[in-house]
């Protein structure tokens, strides 16, 4: 009966693409295709968002908005190599679907290998200076004491996740270059309602467990994140699945490392220019006030929901253009990148406007101090969710085929070109910045340094603006390079993965 009934939600959902190909908004099977590989990373990525949503939630009816800012604080500096994971299995995604495509599964196992070792060597450092500094960071975006002390307590302890965030992402992304979205998605319905389960059970103290607060989300985050490593591993090493983890044999090749490099380093490029130009916005923020921070950092979360299908049809598009490109079709890839466009514009704008519309109830339930700013910034999020679906699926198609640069330029020119000037209005007229002013500088004999911002006290009316303008300016960049073809030069000089007669 079980069986039945999933079989029947299953085929109502696939009906979606083949709703879009009567109307003649997409080819039926390239439509079906690219859903059958996104939808298991959006059920993935709406969980993963959906725990950070609770997360906010919990913490903040447990201990107010300061707990909510010292939240968002503390995952300023988590995606710092959040993002650089990011950046890394990108590369993994790109270089493993390439190998793929031109049937070289040898190569493809051991690029795994390649971005694990990668990953190791970004990994510790990390994790060593986050333990020493916590507090110092966190103090870098706001002077109160009680977010500074639950920050940094938050951001020490889920810092040590870190390692197996990106042993589980290189694997998420390994499979997803052979058409394997599936089995990431049974991981993650395993391990994160574990960790939603473990992050209530430790902020109140629930049953046997201690009661932590803010630090209980944070240890909750590093068991089940270390459980899903353990899982993605046992995966890997089985021999089950179209890709494995090579353990014996060669641990370095320069040529795959060197493609793999390249393809990451203007991703991480996009993914570190974005999240160090967070923290001047939310310095703007914080100067507009701890509930201001607070409702942007509901308002964003509640929205990262309704961009789960732009990261599903992200992946789909990496995938399929990278297999088309690795078998030689390059006329193929550059159809699948616009076909999987038309199906993430759509998807985007129908959970968009949902969102959106229950908006209020939304920011209600998380006991936001002010609900109807919630609400505002919940749906300017959502006015930008059209460029979020442009910018994020193309970036997909490009990094399939290999090329990222286009992506950070979008990046760069969003994050400071845009959004920081314009935030940055937001600011009183007049308004003194004084750099090298904690207890850190003045150890090491640092003098004050006070700088002049160009405020102007347009307040949030800024702010705005500078989310949906960042959003848009990202979406133009990618489509313009999308379009010019370029990308295919790209992909053939690149040598990986692409079919010859030799082979």
């Amino acid at each position: 009966m079980l069986g039945a009934l999933r079989e029947r939600l299953r085929s109502a959902l696939f009906a979606f693409p083949a709703v879009l190909a009567s109307l003649g908004l997409v080819d039926r099977r390239k439509g079906r295709e690219a859903f059958d590989l996104a939808v298991p990373v959006m059920v993935t990525g709406g969980l993963r968002t959906l725990l950070r949503v609770v997360d906010f939630l919990m913490v903040g009816v447990y201990a107010g908005g300061a707990a909510v800012a010292a939240l968002e604080f503390g995952f300023q500096y988590y995606f710092i190599p959040f993002g650089l994971a990011l950046a890394l299995t990108s590369g993994t995604i790109s270089v493993v679907s390439r190998f793929q495509g031109a049937d070289k599964p040898a190569e493809a196992n051991f690029a795994i290998k390649q971005s694990l070792w990668l990953a190791l060597l970004l990994a510790v450092p990390i994790i060593l200076f986050t333990h020493l500094y916590a507090e110092q960071l966190i103090g870098v975006l706001t002077n109160d004491a009680e977010t500074v002390a639950l920050g940094g307590d938050y951001l020490r302890v889920v810092m040590y996740s870190v390692g197996f965030r990106f042993w589980s992402m290189i694997a998420a992304r390994a499979l997803a270059g052979s058409g394997d979205t599936r089995t990431p998605m049974y991981v993650r319905l395993l391990t994160l309602p574990t960790n939603i389960g473990l992050n209530a059970a430790l902020i109140f103290g629930l049953g046997p467990f201690p009661e932590l607060g803010v630090v209980g989300a944070a240890w909750g985050t590093v068991a089940a994140t270390t459980l899903a490593g353990v899982v993605f591993a046992w995966a890997l090493l089985s021999g089950r699945y179209a890709v494995r983890l090579p353990i014996r044999g060669k641990q370095w090749d320069t040529d795959i490392a060197r493609e793999l490099v390249r393809v990451s380093l203007p991703l991480a490029g996009t993914r570190l220019s974005r999240t160090f130009g967070r923290f001047p916005f939310l310095f703007v923020l914080g100067v507009l006030g701890t509930e201001v921070v607070a409702a942007y950092a509901i308002g964003r979360r509640v929205m990262l929901l309704a961009l789960m299908p732009a990261w599903g049809y992200s992946t789909a598009a990496s995938t399929l253009v990278g297999q088309a490109i690795g078998s030689g079709d390059a006329e193929e890839a550059d159809d699948y990148g616009w076909q999987t466009l038309r199906l993430a514009i759509v998807t985007q704008l129908l959970i968009g406007a949902v969102i959106a519309i229950a908006a209020r109830p939304l920011a209600a339930a998380f006991g936001s101090e002010n609900v109807q700013l919630t609400v505002t910034f919940i749906r300017v999020f959502g006015l930008g969710v059209a460029g979020f679906a442009v910018a994020r699926t193309l970036r997909g198609g490009l990094r399939g085929a290999g090329d990222t640069r286009w992506p950070l330029y979008g990046g760069l020119l969003g994050t400071y070109a845009i959004r920081l000037p314009i935030a940055v209005l937001a600011l009183p007229a007049g308004y003194t910045l004084t750099l090298f002013a904690g207890p850190v500088a003045a150890a090491l004999g640092i003098a004050p340094m006070p700088i002049g911002l160009p405020g102007m006290g347009l307040g949030l009316v800024a702010v705005f603006a500078a989310i949906v303008g960042d959003l848009y300016a990202r979406a133009v960049i990618n489509l313009i390079r999308y379009h010019s073809d370029a990308w295919k030069t790209v992909a053939r000089e690149s040598g990986v993965g692409a079919s010859t007669e030799a082979d």
